[in-house]
């Protein structure tokens, strides 16, 4: 389970994040590519900007429910 004190800094702030147990799998970035991006340096993924719609708010869900590490968090805000 994600832990929001584990995330990393690159998240935009808001509800979704991804900790430092992303193993850089491209899961996330494939079901929400507006949301998920890829930092290249360090190779893992973060939450490039916060859903704005419900699609959005529901692709998000799907790939937090999908990740195999359990690395994407909602902290409900």
């Amino acid at each position: 389970m994600a832990n929001v004190e584990n995330r990393y800094t690159e998240n935009a702030l808001g509800r979704f994040y991804v900790d430092d147990q992303c193993i850089d799998c491209d899961q996330c970035r494939e079901i929400a590519p507006d949301i998920f991006r890829r930092d290249d340096l360090t190779g893992h993924s973060y939450v490039f900007r916060q859903p704005e719609t419900p699609d959005e708010e529901a692709r998000c869900q799907e790939a937090m429910e999908d990740c195999p590490v359990e690395a994407i968090g909602d902290n409900g805000l």
